[in-house]
């Protein structure tokens, strides 16, 4: 169990733990942008991949582009994306400085999971931006786009072409990034809500049926309007969800199996 040491901490000291453990996640964070900054053409290739495939399919006549309205938005918007990138590259400190501020209140068994709950965690999120980076994104952009063309009613002809600005897309494309690898860190919510006594495997397959429609609630709101980009959020999570069931089995037939017979 938790340390006498740890039992006794003041709220005051507890809140200066606290202080210490996201003033290095912010250090890691400031390390991570200026690392971001100097890939940041790189970055920005990367993230607009999705785009520009979607625009060769959809807009056969012009080339891919961004557009900025003044002389510092391109460098705003640089900095932006390098922010973006840094805090990426700052998660395993950051899932680790909020790992050893929960660790003490945990048993001494349950402490050895750092690692394993430091490198599950930023996998899962990078695996949800890679989802929907890789996935989810080509077919959202691929239906926003395909509104652009020409618009023809008897004589009159208007031309509808898409004007992208580029910090109006990045604001996109990191809500959404952000979103897909949020959701995606779900077995990691329930490894904690199971070792902390407040759910169980039982629970999660009672709540599965309304899971299912929650999911699709929330794909909804974060992806854009289109059915295909509901579904491609929406069943990774339902699976997600089932592995979630999975582990909370495992975790709770292991407290049991640690409980004293009586």
């Amino acid at each position: 169990m938790s340390s006498s040491t740890d039992l006794q901490m003041t709220f005051w000291e507890h809140l200066e733990e606290l202080r210490g453990r996201i003033l290095k996640a912010l250090v890691a964070f400031a390390v991570g942008g200026g690392v971001a900054w100097f890939f940041r053409e790189q970055v920005l290739i990367w993230l607009t991949t999705p785009f520009i495939q979607a625009w060769a399919q959809s807009i056969t006549d012009q080339k891919p582009a961004l557009h900025f309205a003044s002389p510092p938005a391109l460098f705003i918007a640089y900095l932006r994306l390098s922010l973006i990138a840094g805090f990426v590259f700052a998660l395993p400190v950051i899932f680790y400085q909020i790992w050893a501020f929960v660790a003490p209140g945990l048993y001494a068994r349950e402490r050895r999971f750092a690692i394993p709950f430091v490198v599950s965690s930023t996998l899962l999120f990078l695996g949800g931006g890679y989802f929907g980076w890789r996935v989810a994104f080509p077919v959202a952009f691929k239906y926003l786009l395909d509104f652009s063309g020409s618009l023809t009613t008897g004589s009159v002809t208007l031309a509808i072409e898409p004007t992208v600005m580029i910090g109006d897309y990045l604001d996109f494309i990191s809500r959404m990034l952000i979103a897909f690898g949020a959701v995606f860190e779900l077995p990691v919510l329930v490894f904690f809500l199971t070792i902390a006594g407040i759910i169980d495997h039982t629970h999660l397959i009672k709540f599965a049926r309304y899971f299912v429609v929650l999911s699709f609630f929330v794909s909804a709101i974060i992806t854009p309007p289109d059915i295909m980009s509901q579904f491609l959020l929406a069943i990774p999570l339902c699976l997600l969800y089932v592995l979630s069931i999975g582990i909370a089995w495992l975790l709770s037939r292991r407290k049991k199996a640690e409980q004293p017979a009586t």
